[in-house]
């Protein structure tokens, strides 16, 4: 390609924003009347693609589903491999291409990347734009009175709401193709999914990847959970929840059609409280953009003193679902099967392993970062540590999740237990929850032994209660 004619071309880069509907870069991008290069870098340097093995599996199936959509728009999704700077220059050289555009990210490392390759580029003589595309509002944007950020939900969801959102942008119905290609990789040779051993097959059976499924996903909700959403969505064994947040997390949907789709429906409170649920995860990007290092350090700096236990034996455990604790177990199986966990549930499992083990929030996060499909490293780190104490906006330390009595509230009737602990499901639901209490012969019954088939407690409620409250205490007595 000349240079003169590759001048014309715009590449548009894309990372955590795998759409083509409400998509302002590539929006942009198509209204120049200029060819159009959607380009996918695997920057594995970078916080972008540091991914887990779940998350690894879900891009495979999003980058493919993205690439049909371009193929239908007689376009083509090229892919590349490496630091996103080497090959971006790469591509610039390849084609002349006098524009690179892409919609914004907020983690801080990512965001330094970013503001060091617009650098370089604009050095370059080259036109660079940057767009939000995966947020309401963006984390400066929402300030306290005082020109601070907030450090409570509620008045800055209370903001949030005051100052609107707009609405989402449209889809691109065709673009211009460059006279010449470049070369990209194959999508099969990242190997992105497991091959030996495939433990990929829950995630199949559940989960449909791309901006298809995440369109199928809203419409589901809005049809069949929505009017129940405020009253249900605490209750893991009742599918009222949206399972957006995989699609959200890459991008296959945004915050702007997710609200607006629930704004078009008569849905009072219960659309309120959903699209609450959109305002925690502003809340959390907020957080990180304010706190940089929220994903390893407490934003409360008192907790830096807590006495973590060291116990890879009881880690073990917890991250396997053999606590012994009904609840706890089954939301840990459910995340090693489908890559995805019950919010309820997800306070639940946290609490357990930082309050009833001892052990540091940030080994929680990390393996929520390794297993969750919707692995977003704001909601992720904001939601450790809210559970432990020592973020902004915190639960109190003294709040200690009692596994037992959350597993007779929100799942009664035991269909969340029964689903995922196979081993108790003979059992009567008066038992289910606590069988370590269960008489033997209702034990005998239901073939479950004790140590055996299912495993004793791994630690008492109680004497875990205390020992926890002293350590937090001790924590704020040295503080």
């Amino acid at each position: 390609m000349s240079s003169d004619t590759g001048h014309h071309t715009v590449i548009v880069w894309f990372r955590r924003d795998l759409r083509i509907a409400d998509n302002p870069a590539l929006l942009w991008a198509s209204q120049t009347g200029r060819s159009v290069l959607p380009v996918f870098i695997l920057d594995e340097e970078t916080e972008d693609c540091v991914l887990g093995a779940a998350s690894h599996w879900w891009l495979h199936g999003s980058l493919e589903a993205l690439a049909s959509r371009f193929e239908a728009l007689n376009s083509r999704l090229v892919l590349r491999r490496g630091p996103a700077s080497s090959v971006l220059s790469d591509l610039i050289s390849e084609t002349g291409a006098g524009t690179v555009v892409w919609n914004r990210l907020y983690e801080p490392r990512t965001m330094e990347r970013d503001r060091q390759i617009k650098a370089e580029l604009k050095g370059g003589g080259l036109e660079i734009r940057s767009f939000n595309a995966s947020l309401l509002h963006e984390p400066w944007e929402i300030c306290t009175g005082g020109n601070r950020p907030y450090q409570v939900f509620t008045p800055f969801w209370r903001a949030c709401l005051e100052r609107g959102h707009a609405a989402p942008d449209g889809s691109v119905s065709c673009l211009c193709s460059p006279d010449v290609w470049p070369p990209g990789a194959s999508l099969d040779d990242w190997t992105l999914r497991p091959d030996n051993p495939d433990w990929a097959g829950g995630l199949r059976q559940i989960w449909q990847p791309g901006e298809t499924g995440a369109e199928d996903r809203l419409a589901c909700f809005i049809q069949t959970a929505l009017e129940n959403y405020s009253a249900g969505r605490d209750r893991p064994g009742e599918p009222l929840t949206s399972f957006l947040s995989p699609h959200l997390r890459f991008g296959e949907i945004g915050p702007r059609q997710v609200a607006a789709a629930i704004g078009a429906c008569v849905a009072g409170q219960n659309g309120e409280a959903f699209v609450r649920e959109l305002g925690w995860r502003e809340f959390s990007h907020h957080l990180l953009y304010h706190n940089p290092e929220m994903e390893t350090v407490n934003i409360r700096s008192q907790f830096d003193r807590m006495e973590w236990r060291e116990d890879p034996d009881a880690l073990r455990q917890w991250q396997r679902g053999k606590t012994g604790y009904p609840l706890v177990d089954a939301g840990m199986r459910e995340l090693w099967s489908t890559g995805w966990m019950h919010n309820r549930v997800r306070m639940v499992v946290a609490s357990f392993l930082i309050k009833h083990l001892l052990i540091d929030w940030r080994r929680g996060a990390e393996w929520f970062v390794d297993t969750l499909v919707d692995a977003d490293r704001a909601n992720n780190s904001a939601g450790w540590q809210w559970v432990a104490g020592s973020g902004a906006d915190a639960a109190p330390y003294f709040r200690i999740f009692n596994p037992v009595a959350q597993s007779e509230r929100f799942d009664a009737n035991g269909h969340y237990l029964r689903q995922w602990l196979p081993e108790l499901r003979a059992l009567p639901v008066r038992h289910l929850h606590a069988p370590w209490k269960a008489p033997r012969d209702i034990l005998r019954d239901a073939d479950v032994i004790l140590g055996e088939t299912w495993p004793h407690p791994i630690v008492d409620h109680a004497m875990a209660r205390k020992r926890a409250l002293n350590a937090y205490h001790r924590t704020r007595d040295s503080h």
